[in-house]
């Protein structure tokens, strides 16, 4: 049986553990992608040769050459400068975009077939920019938001209330940055919701911290960013593709009328399966939600205003 192929274009921190999770998880060979000579092909074998303790039998290659990524399931864009202490997401645009423009193009070249998953920052208007440049479906271009923000909300709601965090669900919606949109009335935990179990004040506490999650870790780093939540984040979005399990996750997707908004990428519930986003979810949000999902679209189309 064919095994998948997923290339990750990028291998800095945030590349090679996606590498990292997506082989633990045995979801297909990996090929790590970068311009630098040598880095990915010595973490590639680096990781490769953990096969043997952590029991996996996926094949890890690095490469400078696009021609080695052909016929990729999966092709994921991490590559792109990372913000650093005092950096909003939105301050890497223009550098980011001109990276983003290249990549894509060269991902749908060398695999028509692919579904993308952009992560690099500001990550709305990043994944606009790929679906573009690439030509492809916009259903099957989509960027990893909601996944993370998602993923951060659960933690600290089960580190607030001392439980496992498998039995915390959550739901972040609208633009990856700032203005995201932490949905509590659809957070719960052990099917209970949160709005129960925590007082108003402290969860809009936790919301906040959810909002500025990425910007914390920047400030204790100095030097760098997340990666190794974004890294597991991504993988699951791969696991979701690769073994079209038609998963309901919060992704970047492309909206076409999708509440109210047309001609953008946004954070929405979606069922993400073999062929990319199969189906955005629409939910219903009071109107105080509305209002601040709207802004959050707004901040991206102020992005995109001077790049498209």
């Amino acid at each position: 049986m064919r095994r998948s192929k997923i290339t990750v274009v990028g291998s800095g921190n945030v590349g090679a553990t996606a590498a990292h999770w997506t082989a633990v998880r045995q979801l297909g060979d990996v090929v790590l992608f970068d311009v630098v000579s040598g880095m990915p092909q010595g973490k590639a074998l680096d990781l490769m040769e953990a096969a043997p303790i952590a029991g996996f039998d996926c094949r890890i290659k690095g490469t400078n050459n696009w021609e080695e990524t052909a016929g990729s399931d999966v092709v994921v864009l991490t590559a792109g400068v990372a913000r650093r202490p005092g950096m909003s997401r939105d301050d890497l645009v223009q550098t980011n975009a001109n990276i983003v423009r290249d990549v894509a193009r060269n991902a749908a070249a060398y695999s028509p077939g692919a579904v993308l998953i952009v992560v690099t920052n500001p990550l709305d208007a990043m994944t606009y920019l790929a679906q573009r440049a690439s030509g492809l479906e916009p259903r099957r271009v989509m960027g990893m938001s909601g996944v993370l923000d998602a993923t951060r909300l659960r933690t600290f709601v089960a580190l607030e209330l001392g439980i496992s965090f498998e039995d915390v669900t959550a739901l972040v919606l609208g633009g990856h940055g700032d203005q995201m949109l932490p949905l509590l009335r659809y957070t719960y935990a052990g099917g209970i919701p949160v709005e129960q179990l925590i007082p108003p004040e402290r969860l809009s506490e936790i919301a906040n911290r959810t909002r500025y999650g990425g910007g914390e870790i920047v400030e204790l780093l100095k030097t760098g960013s997340a990666y190794y939540a974004p890294g597991a984040a991504i993988a699951e979005m791969i696991e979701a593709i690769v073994r079209d399990r038609r998963r309901i996750l919060p992704v970047a997707a492309y909206l076409n009328g999708e509440y109210g908004e047309r001609d953008v990428y946004a954070g929405v519930p979606a069922i993400i399966g073999n062929s990319g986003i199969e189906r955005v979810i629409e939910i219903a949000l009071t109107d105080s939600e509305l209002k601040s999902f709207k802004a959050s679209i707004q901040a991206v189309r102020k992005i995109l205003s001077t790049l498209v």
